[in-house]
């Protein structure tokens, strides 16, 4: 039998998920404290949404668009109490399968990086593969968020892609995984990440290598130029959040 089903599970409407919900999002510790004393089991509970897909009490805190007060104390505090830092969504039932994410990725999609870094020192993997994008530090770099791609390959994140390496600055990386003769997509992918993370260096030696100086990514919209014109996803986290508040601008 599987983590997943053993163990609490609660419907995402259950009064007690969404008092533990709530107290998230407004960072109130004492409440998420009182809720684990009164019942340790719920630091490992597994949530049923409306759709059957499942997540675990840790995703609460490190989910979209993160930031949530007292963040950090939050995530730390169910990792002592018996979370899994390393437990996956599901889209269905119990089995988790490619594009299932731990709290890792979930902090790496928003770069939240004081959680995402009480999740590594709590014993999240940084190479837990097969995520929206692929490793947690894949989804960094894919959606924008530099802070904590750049905490992942500090603490030990393997950079094993040219469009990482690029997206990334990381100069002498890029020149070995290229290689001698490397696939015309290859560098023209690494060098709109390049342009993306703002890394003029990469970009240029990249060029000098045969990059598409216009070259746009299945994946993504846009050229190189707007990919490196486009706010990251911390800029446009607060972006939305000022907006949010009714914050004009001087124009």
């Amino acid at each position: 039998m599987s983590e997943h089903e053993t163990g609490m599970w609660l419907q995402s409407d259950d009064q007690v998920a969404v008092e533990l919900l709530l107290a998230v999002r407004a960072g109130d510790v004492g409440v998420i404290q009182r809720l684990l004393s009164n019942d340790p089991a719920l630091a490992s509970a597994r949530i049923v949404g409306r759709k059957g897909g499942t997540s675990t009490v840790l995703h609460l805190p490190t989910d979209w668009p993160g930031y949530f007060p007292n963040g950090p104390q939050i995530v730390k505090l169910l990792i002592e109490a018996g979370a899994d830092p390393n437990a996956r969504t599901s889209k269905q039932g119990s089995q988790s399968g490619p594009g299932d994410e731990t709290p890792l990725h979930y902090a790496a999609s928003s770069d939240d990086v004081d959680v995402a870094e009480v999740l590594i020192d709590g014993g999240a993997d940084v190479e837990a593969p097969d995520g929206s994008i692929g490793t947690p530090l894949a989804n960094a770099v894919g959606y924008g968020c530099w802070h904590v791609a750049r905490l992942l390959v500090a603490r030990g994140a393997r950079v094993d892609a040219a469009w990482l390496a690029a997206a990334l600055g990381l100069l002498d990386r890029l020149d070995v995984i290229l290689g001698a003769n490397p696939p015309a997509e290859d560098v023209s992918q690494a060098f709109w990440h390049a342009c993306a993370g703002g890394q003029r260096r990469a970009a240029e030696y990249l060029l000098s290598r045969g990059a598409d100086l216009n070259w746009v990514p299945d994946y993504a919209s846009g050229t190189p130029l707007d990919a490196a014109t486009g706010p990251d996803t911390r800029q446009e986290n607060v972006i939305s959040w000022l907006r949010e508040l009714g914050a004009a601008t001087a124009s």
